[in-house]
């Protein structure tokens, strides 16, 4: 009995630990799912909001999160910090803000993980969600009205990229800006195979 109690001590005292050495590393990922509005998350404050949310939720704390969304008041690349972001499990994505807008980030679909460090799926799988919404060009800065900046589900159009750097587009392997998404809405946004969710960095 008293081996079993000082075992769970430990394994707790374990978990506390690599807990903390997640939260002070940890600075990048896909959210796991969409707010339930589409691409309308409430302008980027909304966006941003649900970021540190979905963080807190997995235990990732201390940041500062944000968005790689861009509207018309900011772009994504000004708003996320300037680096370096490792993913949930430690592995480095960029090491500054002009490394992730280059060939040489280490972005794929093993490495974009979600906030509990789950892989999402990709083209191929089913349901294929390899669009990530941002509104972005390839260097990070507003391409079109990104459906209203954020503010709706209905007509429109915003920008997408592929996280597992394949499939069609002007742009297939780019990761933030593939091809625009069929509309504003959750239902638009699955066509050509996303799922309404978005990249967050730490900006600290």
């Amino acid at each position: 009995m008293m081996y079993k109690m000082i075992l769970a001590a430990a394994l707790s005292l374990t978990g506390s630990v690599m807990a903390q050495a997640q939260d002070a590393g940890a600075g990048f990922f896909i959210t796991s799912a969409n707010p339930g509005q589409g691409a309308d998350l409430g302008g980027l404050e909304g966006a941003d909001a649900y970021c540190t949310t979905l963080a807190e939720a997995a235990g990732i704390t201390g940041k500062t999160w944000a968005a790689y969304l861009s509207s018309s008041a900011e772009n994504a690349r000004d708003r996320i910090g300037s680096g370096p972001w490792m993913n949930v499990n430690g592995v480095v994505i960029a090491q500054d803000v002009d490394q992730l807008h280059s060939e040489d980030n280490n972005l794929t679909k093993d490495t974009a993980l979600t906030e509990t460090g789950q892989v999402i799926n990709g083209r191929g799988d089913t349901p294929n969600r390899h669009d990530v919404m941002t509104g972005s060009d390839l260097q990070g800065m507003l391409e079109g009205n990104a459906c209203e900046n954020w503010t709706t589900s209905g007509e429109g159009s915003v920008m997408v990229g592929h996280h597992d750097r394949t499939g069609g587009g002007d742009h297939p392997t780019a990761w933030n800006s593939a091809h625009p998404s069929a509309g504003c809405g959750m239902e638009a946004l699955q066509q050509t195979g996303g799922d309404g969710l978005f990249y967050c960095f730490a900006t600290n």
